[in-house]
């Protein structure tokens, strides 16, 4: 029988003082949540003392390979192997902490930290080890039809990786090798899952339930409490299909001009949006926003809308909504729905429903004193999970408590 019972994580820093940790991550092509998320740990892990040693590769590489040659890589990249041994041999660093090895690192980077007895974290911020577009996304719709397949062959058949078979075949193969090699078991001692809804997914999928614990990502620094008084929803995110743009407007073609609808982020489907600005009086599309803008209008908005159709990693976009003290109305969908609790931090609507995504964004309207309620108990879940304080404490309980095992096993 399957174990499901949630490991959890010790709110207490383990006394172990400074630790040398070598954080391993490979830049995407475009930049996104991750590579925010590495460039913060790695930031408040030498706030506090800690000597961090980065070893990093950026994507943009692949543009310059062949398609063998990148599909070898991907399943086994010699070169990161041998550097990567080679620094950990060199500085003996207390554990090696991996974010993304997708494809430029590879799995061989566990075996380069594990060849000179280091033990091996690895955060998971996408499905990859389970599914070759890594987002469990397919034709509009949540798919798992290569959960738990020793041979992701769905995946292939449908070109999910960059609409290629062979690309996907690439990715399939890694996948496929290192089920077989029990990479995934022997070679990593704890993953990371980024909400609850992620773990049980990596469990169904075959990964030890023994070894995935939970720590979210968080926000720094705290931008403070907002007032709330914008009366608009706001959307804030990438235009593509599997954030669910199609059901935000055709929500918002039933609200009309009720509540005005801010919409932040570029992308494919912006002609989309654009179309729809002229059509809808109620819709304003603002394009690509920087940072502080973008939480100026947080801290303003009536609520935040999160239509996402795809299972999402840890959508930052939400815990910043909670740090200004803005409710979400999310889809009732993967680790978006396990973030907002209905009635307290927000509601959920019924995924790929816009008649119910109007419907809940009026309810959330109509009562204001509600509203208001939930704006303070969004700003208290921030401070009880999503602070750099907290995650500071979990990261190093995970971190203690891995070093300190194979203390014991050496």
């Amino acid at each position: 029988m399957t174990n499901t019972t949630q490991r959890t994580v010790s709110e207490r820093a383990p006394d172990s003082g400074h630790l040398k940790v070598v954080l391993v991550h490979g830049y995407y092509q475009q930049a996104g949540g991750e590579d925010q998320v590495f460039a913060a740990e790695s930031e408040l892990l030498e706030a506090q003392g800690h000597q961090v040693l980065r070893y990093t590769v950026h994507n943009e590489r692949i543009e310059r390979m062949s398609p063998l040659s990148l599909a070898g890589a991907t399943v086994w990249h010699r070169s990161s192997y041998r550097d990567l041994r080679a620094l950990v041999r060199r500085e003996q660093p207390d554990l090696v902490h991996f974010h993304n090895t997708f494809p430029l690192i590879s799995p061989a980077g566990y075996y380069a930290a594990k060849a000179e007895g280091r033990p091996v974290v690895q955060s998971l911020h996408n499905y990859r080890l389970l599914c070759p577009n890594a987002l469990f996304f397919r034709d509009g719709h949540a798919c798992e039809d290569c959960r738990g397949r020793l041979v992701p062959w769905p995946g292939v058949l449908h070109a999910c990786y960059r609409g290629s078979r062979p690309a996907s075949g690439a990715v399939a193969a890694m996948i496929t090798t290192h089920h077989a090699l029990q990479t995934w078991t022997r070679m990593v001692d704890t993953y990371i899952s980024l909400t609850g809804f992620a773990r049980r997914k990596f469990i169904q999928g075959g990964l030890p339930a023994e070894k995935i614990v939970v720590k979210p990502n968080f926000i720094h620094p705290d931008p403070g409490l907002g007032e709330g008084r914008g009366n608009y929803a706001l959307f804030v995110g990438r235009l593509s299909v599997e954030k669910g743009i199609d059901d935000l407007l055709a929500a918002w073609e039933r609200l009309g001009d009720r509540v005005v609808l801010k919409i932040v982020g570029d992308g494919p489907l912006a002609d989309r949006v654009a179309r729809a600005t002229r059509k809808l009086g109620g819709v304003e599309w603002l394009g690509r926003q920087p940072r502080d803008r973008v939480l100026a209008l947080m801290k303003e908005a009536a609520m935040l809308v999160f239509p996402s159709v795809c299972y999402e990693g840890f959508p930052l976009v939400i815990a910043e909504a909670f740090a200004v003290g803005l409710p979400v109305v999310a889809s009732d969908l993967g680790s978006a729905a396990s973030l907002v609790e209905p009635g307290r931090t927000g509601l959920h609507f019924r995924s790929e429903d816009a008649e119910d995504l109007a419907d809940k964004v009026g309810l959330t309207l109509a009562n204001r004193g509600t509203l208001a309620g939930m704006r303070r108990a969004a700003r208290r879940e921030f401070e009880a999970r999503y602070t750099a304080e907290q995650n500071y404490r979990q990261l190093l309980g995970i971190y203690g408590s891995v070093a300190g095992e194979a203390a014991t096993r050496a």
